[in-house]
Protein backbone atom coordinates (compact mmCIF):
# COMPACT_ATOMS: atom_id res chain seq x y z
CA UNK A 1 0.00 0.00 0.00
CA UNK A 2 3.07 2.52 0.56
CA UNK A 3 3.13 3.01 -3.75
CA UNK A 4 -0.01 4.52 -3.10
CA UNK A 5 1.92 7.71 -0.81
CA UNK A 6 2.69 8.08 -4.34
CA UNK A 7 0.78 11.46 -5.91
CA UNK A 8 1.36 10.35 -9.29
CA UNK A 9 0.56 7.05 -8.77
CA UNK A 10 -2.75 7.74 -7.19
CA UNK A 11 -3.96 9.70 -10.23
CA UNK A 12 -2.97 7.38 -13.12
CA UNK A 13 -4.20 4.12 -11.04
CA UNK A 14 -7.25 6.28 -10.34
CA UNK A 15 -7.88 6.98 -14.52
CA UNK A 16 -6.85 3.48 -15.01
CA UNK A 17 -9.95 2.12 -12.84
CA UNK A 18 -12.49 4.74 -14.30
CA UNK A 19 -11.74 3.67 -17.66
CA UNK A 20 -13.43 0.38 -16.97
CA UNK A 21 -16.56 2.14 -16.10
CA UNK A 22 -17.71 1.71 -20.38
CA UNK A 23 -16.83 -2.01 -19.80
CA UNK A 24 -18.85 -2.60 -16.87
CA UNK A 25 -21.82 -1.03 -18.11
CA UNK A 26 -21.44 -3.28 -21.45
CA UNK A 27 -20.75 -6.32 -19.44
CA UNK A 28 -24.21 -5.87 -17.67
CA UNK A 29 -27.62 -7.38 -18.55
CA UNK A 30 -29.39 -4.45 -17.06
CA UNK A 31 -31.00 -1.17 -18.47
CA UNK A 32 -28.80 2.03 -18.85
CA UNK A 33 -30.61 3.11 -16.27
CA UNK A 34 -30.60 0.67 -14.01
CA UNK A 35 -26.55 0.26 -13.91
CA UNK A 36 -25.83 4.05 -14.13
CA UNK A 37 -28.33 3.61 -10.74
CA UNK A 38 -25.93 1.16 -9.27
CA UNK A 39 -23.05 2.80 -10.00
CA UNK A 40 -23.79 5.52 -7.72
CA UNK A 41 -25.84 3.40 -5.26
CA UNK A 42 -22.50 1.37 -4.37
CA UNK A 43 -20.13 3.95 -4.50
CA UNK A 44 -22.43 6.35 -2.42
CA UNK A 45 -23.02 3.61 -0.16
CA UNK A 46 -19.35 2.98 0.47
CA UNK A 47 -18.54 6.62 0.80
CA UNK A 48 -20.65 6.86 3.17
CA UNK A 49 -19.54 4.28 5.23
CA UNK A 50 -16.35 5.38 5.10
CA UNK A 51 -17.49 8.97 6.64
CA UNK A 52 -19.51 7.30 9.22
CA UNK A 53 -15.97 5.32 9.98
CA UNK A 54 -13.41 8.23 10.28
CA UNK A 55 -16.46 10.29 11.50
CA UNK A 56 -16.74 13.20 8.91
CA UNK A 57 -20.17 15.40 9.89
CA UNK A 58 -21.76 16.82 6.75
CA UNK A 59 -21.23 20.52 8.27
CA UNK A 60 -22.42 22.29 5.38
CA UNK A 61 -23.83 25.52 4.78
CA UNK A 62 -27.84 25.32 2.86
CA UNK A 63 -25.41 27.26 0.03
CA UNK A 64 -23.87 24.37 -0.26
CA UNK A 65 -26.53 22.12 -0.27
CA UNK A 66 -28.29 23.89 -2.69
CA UNK A 67 -25.59 23.81 -5.22
CA UNK A 68 -25.13 19.81 -4.78
CA UNK A 69 -28.66 19.45 -5.74
CA UNK A 70 -28.09 20.83 -8.74
CA UNK A 71 -24.66 18.31 -8.96
CA UNK A 72 -26.98 15.18 -8.52
CA UNK A 73 -29.50 16.52 -11.44
CA UNK A 74 -26.15 16.73 -13.39
CA UNK A 75 -24.21 13.68 -12.61
CA UNK A 76 -27.62 11.90 -12.85
CA UNK A 77 -27.92 12.89 -16.92
CA UNK A 78 -24.44 12.60 -16.83
CA UNK A 79 -24.45 8.86 -16.30
CA UNK A 80 -28.39 9.10 -18.44
CA UNK A 81 -27.03 9.86 -21.43
CA UNK A 82 -23.58 8.30 -21.00
CA UNK A 83 -25.02 4.57 -20.55
CA UNK A 84 -26.82 4.98 -23.61
CA UNK A 85 -23.93 6.07 -25.56
CA UNK A 86 -22.10 3.29 -24.51
CA UNK A 87 -24.58 0.66 -25.54
CA UNK A 88 -25.05 2.65 -29.05
CA UNK A 89 -21.75 3.64 -30.37
CA UNK A 90 -19.50 1.60 -27.74
CA UNK A 91 -16.96 2.20 -24.75
CA UNK A 92 -13.86 3.73 -26.72
CA UNK A 93 -16.00 6.64 -28.22
CA UNK A 94 -18.63 7.17 -25.85
CA UNK A 95 -15.81 7.70 -23.77
CA UNK A 96 -13.98 10.02 -26.30
CA UNK A 97 -17.34 11.69 -26.41
CA UNK A 98 -17.78 12.47 -22.64
CA UNK A 99 -14.67 13.84 -22.62
CA UNK A 100 -15.24 16.92 -24.91
CA UNK A 101 -16.13 17.97 -21.70
CA UNK A 102 -13.13 20.39 -21.81
CA UNK A 103 -14.54 22.44 -24.54
CA UNK A 104 -18.18 23.14 -22.72
CA UNK A 105 -15.93 24.15 -19.62
CA UNK A 106 -13.76 26.67 -21.71
CA UNK A 107 -17.11 27.77 -23.32
CA UNK A 108 -18.53 27.88 -19.66
CA UNK A 109 -14.70 30.07 -18.63
CA UNK A 110 -15.42 32.46 -21.06
CA UNK A 111 -18.92 33.06 -20.64
CA UNK A 112 -19.06 32.88 -16.63
CA UNK A 113 -15.86 33.55 -15.42
CA UNK A 114 -14.54 36.06 -18.27
CA UNK A 115 -11.40 33.76 -19.03
CA UNK A 116 -9.75 34.02 -22.28
CA UNK A 117 -8.70 30.83 -24.18
CA UNK A 118 -5.39 30.31 -25.01
CA UNK A 119 -4.88 30.11 -28.51
CA UNK A 120 -3.83 26.87 -28.80
CA UNK A 121 -7.33 25.98 -26.92
CA UNK A 122 -8.81 27.29 -29.71
CA UNK A 123 -7.24 25.82 -32.19
CA UNK A 124 -8.22 22.36 -30.64
CA UNK A 125 -11.91 22.77 -30.81
CA UNK A 126 -11.47 22.06 -34.85
CA UNK A 127 -9.05 19.71 -34.09
CA UNK A 128 -11.57 17.42 -31.72
CA UNK A 129 -14.15 17.98 -34.39
CA UNK A 130 -12.05 17.23 -37.27
CA UNK A 131 -10.59 14.09 -35.14
CA UNK A 132 -14.15 12.71 -34.26
CA UNK A 133 -14.97 13.03 -38.38
CA UNK A 134 -12.31 10.57 -39.42
CA UNK A 135 -14.05 8.61 -36.59
CA UNK A 136 -16.96 8.62 -37.49
CA UNK A 137 -16.94 9.68 -41.12
CA UNK A 138 -18.21 12.67 -42.54
CA UNK A 139 -21.17 12.22 -44.02
CA UNK A 140 -23.51 12.30 -40.92
CA UNK A 141 -26.55 11.60 -43.08
CA UNK A 142 -25.38 7.83 -44.12
CA UNK A 143 -24.82 7.08 -39.96
CA UNK A 144 -27.12 4.42 -38.72
CA UNK A 145 -29.68 6.46 -36.77
CA UNK A 146 -28.95 4.17 -33.70
CA UNK A 147 -25.58 5.80 -34.13
CA UNK A 148 -25.88 9.37 -34.42
CA UNK A 149 -27.97 8.98 -31.48
CA UNK A 150 -25.15 7.67 -29.84
CA UNK A 151 -22.93 10.45 -31.11
CA UNK A 152 -25.61 13.00 -29.57
CA UNK A 153 -25.69 11.33 -26.15
CA UNK A 154 -22.05 11.11 -26.25
CA UNK A 155 -22.17 15.19 -26.60
CA UNK A 156 -25.11 15.63 -24.19
CA UNK A 157 -22.79 13.50 -21.45
CA UNK A 158 -20.01 15.97 -22.25
CA UNK A 159 -22.79 18.86 -21.34
CA UNK A 160 -24.00 17.19 -18.69
CA UNK A 161 -20.40 16.69 -17.13
CA UNK A 162 -19.23 19.89 -17.52
CA UNK A 163 -21.50 21.15 -15.38
CA UNK A 164 -21.51 18.72 -12.78
CA UNK A 165 -17.74 19.76 -12.74
CA UNK A 166 -18.73 23.51 -12.40
CA UNK A 167 -21.49 23.03 -9.89
CA UNK A 168 -18.89 20.64 -7.63
CA UNK A 169 -15.95 23.59 -8.29
CA UNK A 170 -18.95 25.95 -6.60
CA UNK A 171 -19.45 24.07 -4.12
CA UNK A 172 -16.32 23.28 -2.89
CA UNK A 173 -15.03 27.08 -3.07
CA UNK A 174 -15.07 26.97 0.66
CA UNK A 175 -14.17 24.03 1.84
CA UNK A 176 -12.44 22.83 4.94
CA UNK A 177 -11.48 19.25 4.13
CA UNK A 178 -8.90 18.88 1.25
CA UNK A 179 -10.88 15.57 -0.42
CA UNK A 180 -14.10 15.96 -1.38
CA UNK A 181 -15.35 12.68 0.34
CA UNK A 182 -18.64 14.15 1.61
CA UNK A 183 -19.88 15.93 -1.83
CA UNK A 184 -19.03 13.04 -4.06
CA UNK A 185 -20.69 10.85 -1.24
CA UNK A 186 -23.58 12.86 -1.31
CA UNK A 187 -23.68 13.20 -5.11
CA UNK A 188 -23.77 9.33 -5.16
CA UNK A 189 -26.18 9.20 -2.74
CA UNK A 190 -28.75 12.04 -4.54
CA UNK A 191 -27.57 10.88 -7.91
CA UNK A 192 -28.93 7.29 -7.15
CA UNK A 193 -32.24 8.49 -5.92
CA UNK A 194 -32.69 10.54 -9.31
CA UNK A 195 -32.11 7.64 -11.55
CA UNK A 196 -34.42 5.05 -9.02
CA UNK A 197 -36.95 7.81 -9.99
CA UNK A 198 -36.25 7.32 -13.51
CA UNK A 199 -36.14 3.90 -13.74
CA UNK A 200 -39.64 3.79 -12.27
CA UNK A 201 -40.67 6.39 -14.59
CA UNK A 202 -39.11 4.81 -17.93
CA UNK A 203 -40.71 1.44 -16.31
CA UNK A 204 -37.31 -0.42 -16.01
CA UNK A 205 -36.61 -2.86 -13.09
CA UNK A 206 -33.74 -2.41 -11.02
CA UNK A 207 -33.58 -6.05 -10.13
CA UNK A 208 -30.19 -7.77 -10.82
CA UNK A 209 -30.59 -10.92 -13.04
CA UNK A 210 -27.62 -12.61 -12.16
CA UNK A 211 -24.95 -12.84 -9.54
CA UNK A 212 -22.56 -12.20 -12.46
CA UNK A 213 -24.50 -8.88 -13.06
CA UNK A 214 -24.04 -8.06 -9.23
CA UNK A 215 -20.10 -8.87 -9.52
CA UNK A 216 -20.05 -6.08 -12.47
CA UNK A 217 -21.94 -3.80 -10.53
CA UNK A 218 -20.36 -3.72 -7.58
CA UNK A 219 -16.65 -3.53 -9.70
CA UNK A 220 -18.38 -0.58 -11.78
CA UNK A 221 -19.75 1.24 -8.14
CA UNK A 222 -16.79 0.13 -5.64
CA UNK A 223 -13.45 0.57 -7.62
CA UNK A 224 -14.41 3.01 -10.81
CA UNK A 225 -16.97 5.21 -9.16
CA UNK A 226 -15.52 5.22 -5.32
CA UNK A 227 -12.03 4.52 -5.41
CA UNK A 228 -10.75 5.63 -8.87
CA UNK A 229 -12.25 9.01 -8.03
CA UNK A 230 -11.02 8.91 -4.83
CA UNK A 231 -7.18 8.16 -5.86
CA UNK A 232 -8.07 10.88 -8.37
CA UNK A 233 -9.06 13.38 -6.41
CA UNK A 234 -6.28 13.07 -4.07
CA UNK A 235 -3.54 13.17 -6.09
CA UNK A 236 -4.61 15.61 -8.48
CA UNK A 237 -4.19 18.67 -6.33
CA UNK A 238 -0.39 17.61 -5.86
CA UNK A 239 1.25 16.81 -9.49
CA UNK A 240 1.74 19.54 -12.72
CA UNK A 241 -1.33 20.22 -14.80
CA UNK A 242 0.55 18.74 -17.70
CA UNK A 243 0.32 15.55 -15.65
CA UNK A 244 -2.96 16.35 -14.59
CA UNK A 245 -3.75 16.40 -18.12
CA UNK A 246 -2.03 13.26 -19.35
CA UNK A 247 -4.28 11.56 -16.69
CA UNK A 248 -7.31 13.07 -18.43
CA UNK A 249 -6.43 11.38 -21.65
CA UNK A 250 -5.57 8.10 -19.54
CA UNK A 251 -9.26 7.15 -19.47
CA UNK A 252 -10.27 7.52 -22.93
CA UNK A 253 -7.46 5.73 -24.25
CA UNK A 254 -7.81 3.08 -22.10
CA UNK A 255 -11.70 2.77 -22.91
CA UNK A 256 -10.44 2.66 -26.71
CA UNK A 257 -8.26 -0.34 -25.64
CA UNK A 258 -10.57 -2.06 -23.71
CA UNK A 259 -13.21 -1.46 -26.37
CA UNK A 260 -10.93 -3.18 -28.93
CA UNK A 261 -9.37 -6.12 -26.72
CA UNK A 262 -12.60 -6.67 -25.13
CA UNK A 263 -15.57 -6.26 -27.06
CA UNK A 264 -13.75 -7.31 -30.73
CA UNK A 265 -14.71 -2.89 -32.09
CA UNK A 266 -12.75 -3.13 -35.66
CA UNK A 267 -10.86 -0.12 -35.94
CA UNK A 268 -9.48 1.62 -39.68
CA UNK A 269 -6.59 3.43 -39.95
CA UNK A 270 -8.47 6.47 -40.38
CA UNK A 271 -10.42 5.70 -37.50
CA UNK A 272 -7.15 5.59 -34.79
CA UNK A 273 -5.49 8.30 -36.76
CA UNK A 274 -8.84 10.58 -35.72
CA UNK A 275 -8.85 8.93 -32.11
CA UNK A 276 -5.39 10.15 -31.99
CA UNK A 277 -6.46 13.77 -33.05
CA UNK A 278 -8.97 14.20 -30.43
CA UNK A 279 -7.47 12.92 -27.87
CA UNK A 280 -4.40 15.47 -28.61
CA UNK A 281 -7.08 17.95 -29.08
CA UNK A 282 -8.75 16.94 -25.63
CA UNK A 283 -5.16 17.46 -23.47
CA UNK A 284 -4.49 20.90 -25.38
CA UNK A 285 -8.27 21.99 -24.47
CA UNK A 286 -7.67 21.41 -20.89
CA UNK A 287 -4.30 23.76 -21.35
CA UNK A 288 -5.51 26.52 -18.15
CA UNK A 289 -7.30 29.56 -19.54
CA UNK A 290 -5.83 33.28 -19.13
CA UNK A 291 -7.53 34.72 -16.00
Amino acid sequence: MHYFANPRLRLFAGAAMISFSPVWVKLVNVSPTTSGFYRVFFGGVALALYLLVTRQRLQLSRKVWLILLFSCVFFALDLWFWHRSINYVGPGLSTLLANFQVFFMMLAGVVMLGQRPRPIQIVAVPLALAGLGMIVGFDWQSLPADYQLGVVFGLLTAVAYASYMLTMRAARTEAAHPLPTREIAIVSIGSAMILGLSAMAEGVSLAIPTMTDATWLLAYGLLSHCLGLMLIASGLPKVSTTEAGLALLLQPTLSFVWDVVFFDRPMTALELGGAAIALIAIYLGSRPARV
